[in-house]
């Protein structure tokens, strides 16, 4: 298969500018946020971080780490949880991540919240919605969600944000959904959104053989999508290390997951039980890349079970750039 650059594959945080430069001291790329575990939905696929470690962020301690992420020239943030809406200060925390001339502010969401206080968010600088969609009829979409007539809101929520903002749809796909995928993706479609991602749930974490009946007609429109059905035809799972891949996660110097107290490499790697690197301070970047240098991604389950083929991609584009040993 052909390399396709990384400018290509949809995800704008990913170049290969940055992958030819990326160091330690260059600006922080991407950071995300986990301002708490607490959430109004029960989505049977949804991990958190360590329970010993988890933390309800206060607003100071959040604004803490903008500050120290604006101070590494920080370029996109994004904020997750648990779920970000019901996190009390989060239109005080976009203000003031836009108040420090932060250039993408990401939300991710499960598009329940009332539209009055997205409209807020988007006020408040928030440019970017990530929101979960996985199901395409509200008898399964309330059954993902764990709750009763969420699917309708978050559909209507969809619209509004695609109208007023860059909007994607997240589709985990697990045993009881993957059958249906091809419609849920079709649904997504006609809601007027900018992208659309289908990603294996942890639990499932298959081929996505199924994603092949979407049409041309409907993937050549969204470029994330494009890429991933690309590579399902090629036998490349969303998720997952090849041997002959890099053994080392490059993308950690310049991207950064924190949740409470500490810094994780990546936020799957969070959500899937992981140790953190370090705690939240001002060595965070030494100790990153320390991390790098020590750590064999080979060698941890986490990480070769897990790593989105999106960051493969640049792992691997980033050791042949560099020129370090296969």
């Amino acid at each position: 298969m052909n390399r396709l650059p990384l400018e290509q594959i949809g995800f704008y945080t990913l170049s290969d500018n940055r992958c030819k430069n990326a160091s330690s001291t260059t600006k922080l790329m991407r950071c995300e946020l986990v301002l708490s575990d607490a959430c109004n939905f029960k989505c049977p696929y949804c991990r958190g971080q360590r329970k010993e470690l988890r933390k309800h962020m206060t607003l100071g301690e959040a604004m803490n780490v903008i500050d120290l992420w604006v101070d590494e020239g920080l370029e996109n943030v994004r904020f997750s949880g648990g779920e970000p809406t019901v996190w009390k200060g989060i239109v005080e925390l976009v203000q003031y991540t836009k108040s420090k001339g932060v250039n993408r502010i990401a939300l991710s969401t499960n598009g329940s919240a009332s539209w009055e206080l997205y409209q807020q968010l988007i006020d408040a600088g928030v440019n970017d919605f990530s929101v979960s969609l996985d199901a395409c009829c509200s008898a399964y979409g309330d059954k993902m969600a764990g709750i009763s007539g969420a699917w309708e809101v978050v559909v209507e929520n969809i619209k509004k944000l695609a109208q007023h903002s860059y909007t994607t749809v997240g589709i985990v796909v697990t045993d009881e959904t993957v059958h249906d995928l091809k419609n849920i993706v079709e649904y997504a479609a006609s809601l007027g959104v900018n992208d659309i991602r289908i990603i294996s749930a942890a639990q499932y974490n298959k081929i996505l053989d199924v994603a092949q009946t979407i049409s041309p007609e409907i993937y050549e429109k969204y470029p994330i999508l494009k890429y991933r059905i690309n590579n399902t035809m090629n036998g490349v799972n969303v998720r997952g290390i090849d041997d002959t891949d890099s053994k080392k996660c490059w993308i950690a110097l310049d991207d950064m997951a924190v949740a409470g107290d500490y810094h994780y490499p990546c936020i799957i790697y969070l959500r899937e039980q992981g140790n953190p690197i370090g705690k939240v301070g001002v060595n965070m970047r030494k100790e990153r890349e320390e991390w790098v240098k020590n750590h064999n991604t080979h060698e941890d389950p986490i990480c070769k079970k897990n790593c989105l083929e999106c960051i493969v991609q640049y792992n691997r584009d980033y050791r042949d750039y560099h020129n370090f040993e296969k």
